[in-house]
């Protein structure tokens, strides 16, 4: 029989209703620090390179931060686990405004670039910590509608901040996209200070850090996002840079499987995928990033094509899709605290993302704007259904020691996912452009239209400068290049779809249980129970909830 432990698993003293509110508030200004620095140079970019002379350099100023953050998701996961959540969390933050402060300072683009990697080496622990902290003080029945939030900040970043970066450049200048992470950051490091109390750790006695995996996770992931940003870009997918990435990649890969399988504290604990709504919610949340940013993320430049409207007004045609996002987020939250069951939405929202994906593979250049503001919306009410409650449903599985490892790993595969989704997906849109605009630019060529002006320099304002004779070719190979891609992404909505059906839905937990001796399972000792708690090789388990 079980032994309860329900003396312990409530929340700590100090943590009343009223600090949870003003430490949940500074977190929410944190994630959007690393929310708001994922757009909000998309729009100042052009000016940047202009004025620091880097078009050469320029992909890495987006790259760098990519790669860093990617990097650091799993470290900051396992370390706050062993160290403790706020002075992991502090470091985080500092190390992001440290590299705020240096890309505002920087003469050239490649100091710009360093500033960009530092912020990525803390930006990767700002979302992955936040959710942690939220873990750590809020039991997962009342988590739902904080992850909700959660999810909102994003949703509103994704919108504010391109208008944002463009407002910044064309007003007090670009340098201002950096500066203002600097009060942002000291109201998240003065919520996390004062109203972040947890009971002192000492989860770090008798483990050693894990060297080894930090370095091939590190090399891995390298390969990994460098295959999928310069992969028919810089590079052709056949050629030998890319070739011998993918090789690396691989290599790297198996190197740090076989060595987190003999480490005692494992950056992934491989024990970890043997939870089986773990490694469910994790394809899951893989294969929504790739759809996801595969999705939105060139359409922006879609919209400024075919209907000629500016950056800004692009930005703002998106609003739909994150207002549904916002919308599911929220209220899929609040219904999923007040009732304890989570598995529908994650299925209904990849059935309804696919739904949206599908119906914005029928749009063509004369389609309305509002039917294709629509369309997006319905594909941010799906993305939000399950976004943060694959979160929700990973922390649930396991005790609150090992919750920052495990989430930190899932966001870790989703990352991996959005680089691959946006890589893959701009491949073919480019290929495919390519290929339709030099057949239909011939053609007018030969009738002495536009075959003069190169294919690098139609521009949303150039375009609109033909007339119709030559526009509409033109836009008419942006919709053909771009929108059957989506059709071809469905597929991966469906199998989202049939793995999530196999979800088990685990009562979420009313406590937080803190003495839960996880770490044998982490190294491969024992199996983890439904409950979160040891097999019964255990010395102690966990009464079930």
């Amino acid at each position: 029989m079980t032994t309860t432990i329900e003396s312990e698993a409530v929340p700590d003293k100090g943590t009343s209703s009223k600090n949870i509110g003003l430490l949940f508030a500074g977190l929410m200004v944190t994630m959007l620090l690393a929310a708001l620095n994922q757009t909000v140079l998309s729009t100042a970019l052009p000016t940047i390179i202009g004025e620091l002379d880097g078009v050469d350099h320029m992909t890495w100023v987006i790259t760098g931060y990519i790669l860093a953050s990617t990097i650091m998701m799993p470290v900051y996961g396992r370390i706050s686990d062993l160290l403790g959540r706020k002075p992991v969390l502090i470091t985080a933050i500092l190390l992001f405004v440290g590299g705020s402060v240096v890309g505002a300072l920087a003469g050239d683009i490649e100091w710009l670039i360093v500033g960009r990697v530092v912020q990525g080496l803390g930006g990767g622990g700002l979302m992955i910590l936040s959710q942690a902290a939220i873990a750590d003080v809020v039991p997962a029945r009342d988590r739902g509608k904080y992850m909700g939030v959660m999810g909102a900040v994003f949703a509103v970043a994704s919108v504010a901040g391109p208008l944002l970066g463009g407002w910044l450049t064309e007003g007090p200048g670009w340098r201002w996209a950096f500066w203002i992470n600097l009060p942002l950051g000291i109201v998240a490091v003065l919520a996390t200070v004062f109203f972040l109390r947890l009971p002192r750790n000492h989860h770090s006695a008798g483990h050693r850090i894990d060297y080894l995996g930090m370095i091939l996770v590190a090399a891995a992931t390298t390969a990994i996002v460098l295959v999928c940003t310069w992969g028919g870009h810089t590079y052709a997918w056949n050629s030998p840079q890319i070739i011998w990435l993918i090789v690396a990649a691989v290599i790297l890969s198996s190197l740090f499987v076989l060595a987190e399988s003999r480490a005692s504290s494992p950056i992934i604990p491989l024990a970890l995928f043997r939870d089986r709504n773990f490694t469910l919610t994790t394809i899951a949340a893989l294969l929504t990033g790739v759809a996801m940013f595969g999705a939105i993320g060139y359409m922006p430049t879609y919209i400024q094509m075919v209907t000629g409207v500016d950056a800004t007004k692009a930005g703002l045609l998106m609003i739909p899709m994150m207002g549904g996002l916002l919308i599911a987020s929220v209220i899929s939250g609040q219904i999923v605290s007040r009732t304890g069951k989570y598995k529908l939405f994650p299925v209904a929202g990849s059935v309804i993302m696919g739904i949206g994906l599908a119906l914005l593979s029928t749009l063509r250049v004369d389609s309305p704007t509002p039917l294709m503001c629509a369309y997006l919306a319905i594909i941010g009410v799906g993305i939000g259904l399950g976004l943060q409650i694959l979160t929700l449903i990973v922390q649930n599985s396991f005790p609150a020691r090992i919750v920052g490892t495990a989430t930190a790993a899932n966001n870790y595969f989703r990352q991996v996912g959005a680089t691959l989704g946006s890589a893959v997906v701009g491949s073919i849109f480019a290929s495919r452009l390519t290929g339709l605009l030099t057949e239909k630019l011939a053609t007018l060529g030969a009738n002495g239209g536009g075959s003069d002006t190169g294919l690098n320099s139609l521009t949303p304002a150039v375009v609109n400068e033909f007339p119709d004779a030559i526009r509409t070719p033109i836009i008419e190979s942006y919709n053909e290049a771009l929108l059957p891609i989506f059709l071809f992404i469905v597929p991966l909505a469906a199998i989202a779809f049939i793995t999530l059906l196999f979800i088990k839905e685990k009562p979420l937990a009313t406590s937080i249980e803190r003495d839960v001796a996880a770490e044998g399972q982490l190294a491969g000792t024992s199996p983890v129970d439904r409950d979160g708690s040891l097999g019964q090789d255990s010395p102690r388990k966990t009464a079930d909830l």
